[in-house]
């Protein structure tokens, strides 16, 4: 029993720190990145439920995506050929060129 609970805590500790280290750095809130990385590094457990409460950016993150409204663009998700209005018109006209 006492390796699960070893094992939960030592889980815990490695997400709040890759979670630290990549979230970039305009996103962190109340302390600089640099920081959090620090407190969760050196107090394992505190320091993990400290970064979730509040150093974590709110809201979900996706890779790549920006929180909406704040005026920049978000990048296009890679569309299939089959989703390019451009494609399939190129391609219905190659179709009945070829007839």
């Amino acid at each position: 029993m006492p390796l699960l609970v070893g094992l939960a805590l030592l889980a815990f500790w490695l997400y709040c720190l890759f979670d630290a280290i990549t979230t970039p750095d305009e996103e962190t809130r109340n302390l600089p990145k640099l920081l959090w990385v620090i407190i969760v590094l050196l107090l394992p457990l505190a320091g993990g439920v400290f970064w979730l409460l509040l150093g974590r950016p709110n809201g979900p993150r996706a890779a790549g995506t920006l929180p909406p409204g704040d005026g920049r663009a978000r990048p296009q998700a890679p569309k299939g050929p089959d989703d390019d209005p451009d494609f399939l018109r190129d391609l219905d006209r190659r179709l009945r060129d070829e007839e």
